[in-house]
């Protein structure tokens, strides 16, 4: 009844104050089987709800006992003590810390090992939630033997351990350089590489994690996941109807790509660019992110990547992104890019222009809503960055502008022209010309 109850939010606050817990906790030591899996289930729903309730699972010594039970029961109550330690760990780095310290990962790992698929699972989840929080608790983790057995679990048949077990080293993986070489000397990354075109949207997702959060962290990390040859078949996720799918695809390549001119080239070689174009046109938000990251981090290693860029159409995506994107971040990320692309030489900045881009740069720039990230993105304090704004006609249009003195429209226009020397800006203000061609008609040459 309890562990019924437990299930629906609105009754945790009367079962707390029904002094619950402390009659769960000799259940689990109750002669009958069923009665302490079902307290186990009961007390793993409560923690579940939130902190207070996980912390008084720690406070009540209930760990140690679990923690015993995992080793010397059955199956069915194997996996309700284990969904007790992660719903204990999963709430804050202190409350995992306390399932390290009453000695569970030890038995947790063992599980890893078990001959039920649910428990190996149970277990993984466990330490999934342990690893995540950061990279003490990872190592701790890893310490304790996880590692070889999580990738023997991501070649099981069952579809949900595999997914549990990717997910955990994705996890174990993204706190250091160090992390994530520990997963790779298991032999991780083969196996995840084959898993790319799994037809399970919620694997793929996990894998691809998993392998981007390796690639991110040095060039020879990234170069490993590289020659695991995830190109070109990893260009097929970004087509993939699973949003998360796409955006993880993305993300993977973006963090290839940021490392180095050569693996940015590998690429743009395999098809990858036009392929993460396509896939900015076909979605929106969020999942559009890593994609455009990825272009600015390309074009900003040479100028013959940049062109990569142009060549593959991937000014007028942005410039759609720009448009269409209302997150500041994103069109902060999308700026950026642009800049990335047009900063090399004049012929890049024109690419980046004709695409009528500046006049929409221009009012996010003056736009009161827009973060100061953003306007800073769009006129950085770089000197290419100002030619570039000259040279594509910007600062010419801000001249063009009629403001009222002592407007926010006004002050935005003073601000971009502190950025020049007062000649320029002359320069550029319409009706210079014709009080230059005056001066010329009024000047008295020197005669000898």
């Amino acid at each position: 009844m309890v562990a019924e109850l437990a299930t629906r939010p609105q009754n945790i606050e009367t079962l707390q104050n029904a002094g619950v817990m402390s009659l769960l906790r000799p259940l689990l030591l109750d002669v009958v089987p069923t009665i302490q899996q079902t307290a186990a289930l009961a007390l793993g729903r409560l923690a579940n709800y939130n902190d207070d309730l996980a912390e008084a699972v720690v406070k009540g010594d209930i760990l140690p006992q679990l923690v015993y039970s995992l080793a010397e029961q059955n199956r069915f109550y194997k996996k309700a003590a284990a969904f007790v330690l992660r719903a204990v760990a999963k709430h804050s780095p202190q409350l995992a810390q306390a399932i390290v310290d009453c000695g569970a990962l030890d038995t947790l790992v063992i599980c890893l090992e078990d001959f039920d698929p649910g428990v190996k699972e149970s277990a993984a989840w466990a330490l999934g939630y342990i690893a995540r929080h950061n990279a003490e608790l990872s190592q701790a983790v890893v310490d304790a033997g996880a590692v070889p057995l999580l990738v023997l679990c991501i070649q099981e048949p069952e579809i949900a351990l595999k997914r549990i077990a990717a997910s955990d080293l994705s996890d174990i993986s993204k706190h250091s350089p160090e992390l994530a070489q520990t997963v790779v000397d298991a032999g991780a990354i083969a196996h995840l590489a084959q898993m790319i075109l799994n037809p399970d949207a919620k694997l793929k997702r996990q894998v691809l994690s998993a392998l981007s959060q390796i690639a991110k962290h040095s060039v020879d990390l990234a170069e490993m996941v590289v020659e695991a040859e995830i190109f070109p078949v990893v260009l097929t996720c970004l087509k993939d109807k699973d949003e998360y799918v796409k955006k993880n695809a993305s993300t993977l390549i973006r963090e290839i790509a940021k490392h180095t001119p050569e693996l940015s080239q590998l690429i743009v070689n395999a098809g990858g660019v036009a392929a993460v174009i396509d896939c900015i046109g076909s979605c929106k938000g969020n999942i559009r992110l890593p994609g455009i990251m990825m272009l600015g981090y390309v074009a900003a290693h040479s100028e013959n990547l940049a062109m990569a860029v142009i060549i593959s159409k991937g000014v007028p995506q942005l410039s759609a992104c720009l448009s269409e994107e209302p997150e500041d971040h994103i069109k902060a990320a999308t700026a950026w890019a642009l800049a990335q692309i047009g900063r090399h030489t004049p012929e890049h900045a024109r690419a980046v222009a004709v695409t009528n881009i500046l006049p929409v740069l221009l009012s996010l720039y003056m736009s009161a809503e827009s973060s100061e990230d953003l306007q800073v993105k769009v006129l950085p304090h770089d000197s290419k960055a100002r030619r570039l704004f000259v040279t594509s006609g910007g600062l010419k249009k801000v001249q063009e502008i009629k403001a009222e003195p002592g407007s926010l429209l006004q002050e935005y226009i003073n601000s971009i022209n502190n950025c020049y020397p007062e000649e320029i800006v002359r320069y550029y203000s319409p009706g210079y010309s014709d009080t230059l061609l005056q001066r010329v008609d009024s000047y008295q040459p020197l005669t000898n």
